[in-house]
C-alpha cells in the first residue's frame, strides 16, 4: 500500500511538471519539431491530461497558462503549426504582452486600494 501510494505522489509531480512544461511555447516546438505530436498515443495522453482543468488539481498549478495550451494541443492544426518556430515565437511574445497588460492593470488596482484605504484613515480622523 505504501508503495501505491509513493507511486501515484510521483506520477503526480511528474504529470504536474509535465502540465507546466506546456506552457513553454519553445518546449512546445521542441516536442512538434521532434514529432511527438504525430504519435498517437501522446496525443491520447495530452487528452488525458485534461483532467488537470478541474479546481482539484488545477489549484496547484503555478503557471495556469499551461492550461490553455493544453486545451489547444486537443487540435491537430494547432499542433501542426508548433513545428514552424515563428508561431513560438508569436505564441511567447503574446504571453509576454498578456503579462505585462496584467501586470500593470494589478499595479493600478494595488495603487487605486491604497489611496482608498488612505482617504478612508484620514476621514475617520
Amino acid at each position: 500500500l505504501e508503495s501505491d501510494d509513493a507511486g501515484n505522489r510521483l506520477r503526480f509531480q511528474l504529470e504536474l511538471e509535465f502540465v507546466q512544461c506546456l506552457a513553454n511555447p519553445n518546449y512546445l516546438n521542441f516536442l512538434a519539431q521532434r514529432g511527438y505530436f504525430k504519435d498517437k498515443a501522446f496525443v491520447n495522453y495530452l487528452k488525458y491530461l485534461l483532467y488537470w482543468k478541474e479546481p482539484e488539481y488545477a489549484k496547484y498549478l503555478k503557471y495556469p497558462q499551461c492550461l490553455h495550451m493544453l486545451e489547444l494541443l486537443q487540435y491537430e492544426h494547432f499542433r501542426k503549426e508548433l513545428v514552424n518556430a515563428q508561431c513560438a515565437k508569436f505564441i511567447d511574445e503574446q504571453q509576454i504582452l498578456h503579462w505585462q497588460h496584467y501586470s500593470r492593470k494589478r499595479m493600478r488596482l494595488q495603487q487605486a486600494l491604497a489611496e482608498q484605504q488612505q482617504q478612508n484613515n484620514t476621514s475617520v480622523k
